[in-house]
C-alpha cells in the first residue's frame, strides 16, 4: 500500500511539474472522444501536455475538475475541486494542529487509476497532498 501512495505521489509530482499548454486539435481524437464520453457536460476544457498524457482541466456541473488520459484515451487519474470542509476530518484536525490560523485556499479530492485516493489542500501557497486516512503525504 505504501508503494502504491508513493507511485501516486510521485506521478502527481512529476505531471505538475512536465506540464506545457496544448491546443485541442492537437489532441488525440480517442482522447477528445474519452472525455466527452465520461464528462458529456464538460465546459471550457483547456489541455494540457505531460509527457506523452492528456490533462483536460474543465468545469462540469459548476465544479472544477480535471483528468489525466494517456494518449489511449484511458483515464490515469481524476481530481475534482472540493471545499475545505468536504476534506475528512483527520486532515482537518492536522491542518488545524499545524497550520494555525490559516485558511485553506482549494482543495481537491484525487482518485488514481487503481482507485487510490489522496487529497490535496493549498494553504499559504503550499499544497499539502494527503492519504485517505489523513496521513500527510507530501508538501510542495
Amino acid at each position: 500500500m505504501r508503494k502504491s501512495v508513493i507511485i501516486v505521489v510521485a506521478l502527481v509530482l512529476s505531471t505538475i511539474a512536465f506540464a506545457q499548454k496544448v491546443k485541442a486539435t492537437k489532441v488525440p481524437e480517442i482522447v477528445s472522444k474519452s472525455l466527452m464520453s465520461k464528462y458529456p457536460n464538460a465546459k471550457k476544457v483547456k489541455w494540457d501536455k505531460e509527457e506523452n498524457n492528456y490533462e483536460a482541466s474543465f468545469e462540469s456541473n459548476k465544479i472544477e475538475n480535471s483528468v489525466l488520459f494517456n494518449a489511449n484515451g484511458k483515464i490515469i487519474e481524476t481530481e475534482v475541486e472540493i471545499t475545505a470542509a468536504q476534506l475528512p476530518k483527520s486532515i482537518l484536525n492536522y491542518i488545524g494542529k499545524n497550520y494555525k490560523d490559516q485558511k485553506v485556499k482549494e482543495a481537491a479530492k484525487i482518485i488514481s487509476e487503481k482507485g487510490i485516493v489522496t487529497y490535496e489542500a493549498e494553504i499559504k501557497g503550499k499544497d499539502l497532498l494527503f492519504d485517505e486516512n489523513g496521513k500527510l503525504l507530501s508538501v510542495s
